[in-house]
C-alpha cells in the first residue's frame, strides 16, 4: 500500500490531466441524453477557439483576467486565506486605472501608463489588505469580509463613475486616451483585442513561484498558511504576513482590472451586477491546484472552453450552458481526486504487474 502511495505521489500530474477527460466525458454523456452530438459540438467548441487569428486572440484575451484572479485566489490560499473578494478587488483597479486615466490625462504617455497600472494594483491590494487586517487584528473570518466588501465595491466603483467619470446620458464613463491602450500585436491577431496584461500575468505568476518557494518571506506565508499556530510558536509574525498575503493577493486582481480598462474596453461602465471574474478566479485556482503554473494551464483551459462554448451554440445548435457542466464536473473531480485515483488503480496495478514480468 506504501508503495502504490508513492507511485500515486510521483505521477500526481497525471489526476488533473485525468480530472480533464473525466469532465469532458460526462459533458459529452449529458448533451447525448439531451438529444446532441459530444462530437461536433467539442469540433465546434475548439474550432471557434483556432478557427482564425482573430478568435485566438480573443481567447488569449479571455483567459487573461482569470490568469490573475486565479493568481490572487492561489496566493491566498497559500498563505491559509480564501479570498472570496478577487470580484471587488477586480473592479476597485478598473476604477483606479479610470481615474487616473480619465482625470490626468495630460501627463506624459510613458507615466500615465505605468501610473495607471500600478495603481490599479496597488488600491486592489488595499482594497483587500482590509478583509487582512480584520482578520490579522480582530480575528474576522475572512470569507465573510470578502464577500461583503465585493458588493461595497461595485457600489462604490459605480459612485465614482456616476460622480466624477460619467459621460452624460450614458451609463459608462469618457474614454481613456488612446494613447494608454495596452493592446499589442492587433495586426497580427486580424484586430482582436490582444493585450500587454497578457504578459503581466505571465510575470505575476513568475513572481508568485519565486516569491512563495524561494523566498524567507514565501517560506514564512507557507509555514502560517500550513499551520498558523506552528509557526507563531516559530516565531513567525502571523498578522503581519496574514495581511501581506491578502495585499499581494489582491495586487494580481486589481491588475486584471486595469486590464480589462486599458486593454479591453478602454472605458468603464455603470455595472448592474459583479463582473464575475472573481467567482470564475476561483474555479481557476481550484483547477490549478493552487500552484502558479497550474494557474495559468487552468486558465488558459477555462478561457478557451468559455470563449469556445458561443461555437458550440453557433455551429452545433448546443446551449453554451452545458460548457458549465464540464467546467463543473473538472472541478468536482479535481477535488474529489480520491474517485479519479480509484479510477487510475487498475492501470498503476497493471504497469506495477509487467514490471515484474
Amino acid at each position: 500500500m506504501n508503495k502504490l502511495k508513492k507511485i500515486f505521489a510521483t505521477d500526481s500530474y497525471i489526476v488533473p490531466l485525468v480530472a480533464i477527460i473525466l469532465g469532458f466525458l460526462v459533458g459529452a454523456a449529458v448533451m447525448l441524453i439531451g438529444g446532441y452530438d459530444p462530437i461536433a459540438a467539442y469540433g465546434a467548441l475548439f474550432k471557434r477557439v483556432f478557427g482564425s487569428a482573430y478568435d485566438f486572440g480573443e481567447a488569449i484575451r479571455e483567459m487573461t483576467p482569470l490568469m490573475l484572479t486565479g493568481l490572487s485566489v492561489a496566493f491566498a490560499f497559500r498563505s491559509g486565506m480564501f479570498n472570496i473578494g478577487a470580484d471587488g478587488q477586480v473592479l476597485i483597479g478598473m476604477t483606479a486605472a479610470s481615474v487616473i486615466g480619465i482625470k490626468l490625462a495630460g501627463l506624459p504617455t510613458f507615466l500615465l501608463v505605468p501610473l495607471a497600472v500600478i495603481g490599479a494594483g496597488l488600491f486592489g491590494g488595499m482594497w483587500a489588505g482590509i478583509a487582512g487586517y480584520l482578520k490579522a487584528k480582530r480575528g474576522i473570518n475572512e470569507v465573510i469580509t470578502t464577500i461583503m466588501l465585493n458588493w461595497v465595491a461595485l457600489y462604490l466603483a459605480n459612485y465614482i463613475v456616476r460622480t466624477f467619470l460619467l459621460i452624460p446620458g450614458q451609463n459608462r464613463s469618457e474614454d481613456i486616451p488612446a494613447s494608454m491602450s495596452l493592446t499589442f500585436l492587433n495586426s497580427i491577431f486580424d484586430n482582436a483585442r490582444l493585450h500587454w496584461g497578457t504578459v503581466i500575468a505571465l510575470a505575476a505568476a513568475v513572481f508568485f513561484y519565486i516569491y512563495l518557494w524561494k523566498t524567507k518571506q514565501g517560506f514564512e506565508m507557507r509555514a502560517v498558511g500550513l499551520n498558523s499556530h506552528a509557526a507563531e510558536y516559530a516565531g513567525m509574525n502571523v498578522r503581519r504576513n496574514v495581511m501581506k498575503s491578502m495585499f499581494i493577493a489582491g495586487v494580481f486582481a486589481g491588475l486584471a482590472g486595469a486590464g480589462e480598462v486599458l486593454g479591453v474596453f478602454h472605458y468603464q461602465s455603470v455595472f448592474a451586477g459583479s463582473p464575475g471574474y472573481g467567482f470564475d478566479g476561483i474555479a481557476v485556482a481550484l483547477l490549478g491546484l493552487t500552484h502558479p503554473f497550474g494557474v495559468i494551464l487552468a486558465a488558459i483551459l477555462y478561457g478557451m472552453l468559455t470563449y469556445g462554448s458561443a461555437g458550440m451554440s453557433f455551429n452545433a445548435d448546443v446551449p453554451p450552458e452545458l460548457i458549465r457542466i464540464v467546467i463543473g464536473s473538472i472541478i468536482f473531480f479535481i477535488a474529489a481526486q480520491g474517485i479519479v485515483r480509484w479510477v487510475l488503480k487498475p492501470f498503476y496495478f497493471k504497469r506495477k504487474k509487467e514490471k515484474v514480468l
